[in-house]
C-alpha cells in the first residue's frame, strides 16, 4: 500500500477518479439500453468497494506512514485513526451488500420501511464523523511532519479542505507527499 505514497497526482486521480468515471460512464450505458440490468446490480457495489477501498488504503497508509515522521512533540492518537478508518469501510460493505443485494427492501408495500432508516442513518452520521476525523488526523499529521512541530486546525485547514475535496486537492497534496516520502531524498538525508 505504501506505493499509493509514490504514485504521482495524475496516477493517483486516474485510479480514484478517472477509473470510476469510465466504468460509470459504461454502467449508464447499460442502464439507458436496458441491457442486463443484472450487470448493473453487481457492478455498482464491486465498484463502490473497489474506489472506497483504494480511497481508505491511501487515507490509512498517508496516516500510518506520517505518523511515524511525526515530531516527538506531536502526539496523535494512531489507533483511533486506524479504526476510524475501519469504520466506513465496514459500513460501506455492509450497505452494499444488503442494500443492493436485495436482503432489505426498503419499502414495504407503498410506504417505506422506517425500521432500516432508523438502523442506517445513525450509521451513516458516524460514518461521516469518522471520515472527517480521518481527513483531519491526515491533514493535521502531514502538516506537523511538515513544519516538525505541533499544529493546530487553523495551521492545517487549508490540507483539510484539500483533502476533503480530493478531485481537486489531490493535484496539490499528492505533490508534497511525494517529497515527503521520495525515497532519494530519504537516502542522500541520512547520509548527510
Amino acid at each position: 500500500m505504501t506505493k499509493l505514497l509514490t504514485l504521482k497526482h495524475w496516477q493517483l486521480f486516474g485510479l480514484l477518479v478517472g477509473l470510476p468515471m469510465i466504468l460509470q460512464l459504461i454502467t449508464i450505458g447499460y442502464m439507458l439500453t436496458g441491457s442486463n440490468l443484472t450487470f448493473i446490480s453487481t457492478a455498482f457495489p464491486i465498484l463502490l468497494i473497489l474506489v472506497m477501498g483504494l480511497f481508505f488504503g491511501w487515507l490509512y497508509t498517508l496516516g500510518t506512514s506520517l505518523h511515524r515522521k511525526l515530531p516527538k512533540t506531536a502526539k496523535m492518537n494512531l489507533t483511533k485513526f486506524k479504526i476510524f478508518v475501519f469504520i466506513p469501510l465496514v459500513y460501506m460493505l455492509f450497505f452494499s451488500v444488503f442494500m443492493f443485494g436485495g436482503i432489505f427492501d426498503i419499502s414495504v408495500g407503498e410506504h417505506p420501511n422506517l425500521a432500516i432508516f432508523v438502523l442506517i442513518i445513525p450509521l451513516h452520521l458516524f460514518s461521516m464523523y469518522c471520515i472527517f476525523y480521518c481527513l483531519y488526523f491526515n491533514a493535521k499529521a502531514l502538516k506537523a511532519v511538515e513544519f516538525q512541530r505541533t499544529v493546530t486546525f487553523n495551521d492545517c485547514a487549508g490540507e483539510f479542505f484539500l483533502i476533503w475535496f480530493f478531485p481537486i486537492g489531490i493535484w496539490i497534496i499528492q505533490p508534497r507527499i511525494n517529497k515527503l516520502f521520495d525515497t532519494n531524498n530519504t537516502i542522500n538525508a541520512d547520509r548527510e
